[in-house]
């Protein structure tokens, strides 16, 4: 049997499609005492560079100041068959210290998760700037799946979480 790995890797145009597509992804740092500090995040995707938008003393930005090294994992599909997931390693770097790009990141993760950016909408997007850094990932590392790409039979979505996921 071919090795299965190399057929679900993604190409770089289709990571780049999946990360513009999909909506949440999961966040690492280091925490102090050593253990992976996990959150949930919304993020902007400008010019195939990944971002996050997050308060200045968050608990995230307190570990990237003492160990820039940052995971990334963005995933979706309910089935084996469905699975699709971009794995990102590398370094956060903290940007505090520009205006522009901090507001040029807000309306980005504003327009992929609430609406098209107008002028009315400015009170919206200043108070999610406020007092806030953003962080972009540059990446080391890159691990892509797709399991799609297998060819398998469709899977019917079964278990005990399948009323929740479908």
């Amino acid at each position: 049997m071919a090795n299965q790995r190399g057929r679900i890797v993604m190409t770089d145009d289709e990571v780049d499609s999946f990360l513009t597509q999909q909506r949440s992804a999961t966040v690492a740092t280091i925490g102090g005492n050593g253990n992976v500090h996990l959150v949930a995040m919304w993020y902007a995707y400008l010019d195939g560079q990944l971002w996050i938008e997050t308060k200045a003393k968050s608990q995230k930005v307190v570990n990237l100041r003492r160990d820039p090294r940052m995971s990334f994992l963005v995933e979706t599909g309910n089935t084996y068959d469905q699975l699709r997931g971009v794995a990102l390693e590398g370094t956060g770097v903290i940007v505090e210290d520009d205006p522009g790009l901090v507001w040029e990141v807000c309306v980005n993760v504003f327009e992929r998760y609430n609406a098209p950016y107008t002028e009315e909408l400015r009170p919206f997007v200043e108070l999610m700037a406020h007092n806030r850094v953003v962080v972009r990932l540059d990446v080391d590392r890159v691990r892509s799946w797709d399991h799609r790409k297998l060819g398998l039979d469709p899977i019917a979505l079964g278990g005990s979480t399948a009323p929740s996921a479908g």
